[in-house]
């Protein structure tokens, strides 16, 4: 309650600003249209996605259910930053509140921490596809399904509440200050702070090992098995058949963690704002975009259900 009171004592005198990408009124326009269409196809493939799955039978597997949480996940995900930044690329810099800011910054980080604790819960639902199929059925239960995906978000929130609140109940010097990113972040916000940040940021490291390593450790330790026997399968197809329905995955894992560790786990000395904010751009942009393009590239099923719903849609038109 201290924390919160704090936060709103701040809020009527404090405002930031987002640092803009260029100053050129023809680059804004070019990035501006830039992201509009990246946004716009980030939230047209992750609805296919979640649309499929929901209204194809054969879909409504496991796998398939944290695939559409995902996608869900993906367009809240870029959807709490990409309109405001958006707002700001054209014309002026326009100022978000200190509550306004807080709040971007604690969906952000709830957000994208469930995008990685949900992403270990598919590397587990493939552990047990792969190691235990004939227990798959009795393990991966739909009830259990969803209390691994109210668990990831559960777990999330509880990381992330105390983060945002430990961050802004710190004093920011100024009536107006300029962050150094696109989005209210944890660690640009911090470099604002008029007070001694030590605490704030072991807070943030030791938050990023619990959202990062951690989850990667048992991603990990699922594909070492899910290695193994694959490698125990005597045909050629069987083993091409149960590599493929993890190698998507795998692909969105390495580009997740791997962006997200270079921003959080590195040490403050060997970081820069700049190369942060560029950073950001993978996992605000390329990550949500590839999401649906992986698994529908990739995936036999998934391009079966769209391929059977544009055709059946175009026959319905013509009859």
């Amino acid at each position: 309650m201290f924390v919160w009171n704090a936060v709103l004592n701040q809020s009527d005198t404090t405002e930031f600003v987002f640092r803009v990408f260029t100053a050129v009124p023809a680059f804004q326009a070019l990035l501006f249209l830039l992201f509009l269409l990246l946004y716009l196809m980030i939230l047209s493939g992750n609805s296919a996605i979640i649309w499929v799955v929901c209204t194809h039978s054969a879909l409504h597997t496991p796998m398939y259910f944290f695939l559409s949480n995902l996608s869900l996940l993906e367009i809240c995900y870029t959807s709490v930053v990409v309109p405001l930044m958006l707002s700001n690329i054209l014309g002026a810099q326009k100022p978000i509140p200190l509550a306004g800011c807080g709040a971007q910054m604690f969906f952000f980080v709830t957000l994208g921490s469930t995008d990685c604790f949900l992403l270990a819960v598919m590397a587990y639902d493939r552990f047990v596809a792969i190691c235990h199929p004939l227990h798959y059925a009795l393990i991966v239960t739909r009830r259990l399904c969803v209390q691994m995906a109210l668990g990831a978000l559960g777990l999330a929130l509880f990381l992330s509440l105390p983060l945002t609140s430990l961050g802004f109940a710190l004093p920011f010097c100024g009536h107006r200050r300029e962050i150094n990113h696109f989005l209210c972040d944890v660690p640009p916000v911090l470099r604002l702070a008029c007070a001694d940040i030590h605490v704030h940021q072991a807070v943030l490291y030791v938050v990023g090992i619990l959202v990062l390593t951690v989850p990667f450790s048992l991603i990990s330790v699922s594909y070492g098995f899910i290695t193994s026997a694959i490698l125990r399968i005597g045909s050629a197809a069987g083993r091409r058949r149960a590599s493929s329905t993890c190698s998507s995955h795998l692909t969105m894992v390495l580009l997740q963690y791997g962006c997200c560790s270079l921003v959080y786990l590195r040490p403050r000395s060997s970081t820069s704002e700049d190369e942060d904010r560029q950073i950001a751009l993978v996992y605000t942009f390329v990550t949500p975009l590839l999401n649906p393009l992986i698994y529908t590239l990739r995936n036999k099923d998934v391009k079966g259900a769209l391929w059977k719903a544009v055709t059946g849609k175009a026959a319905s038109d013509i009859d």
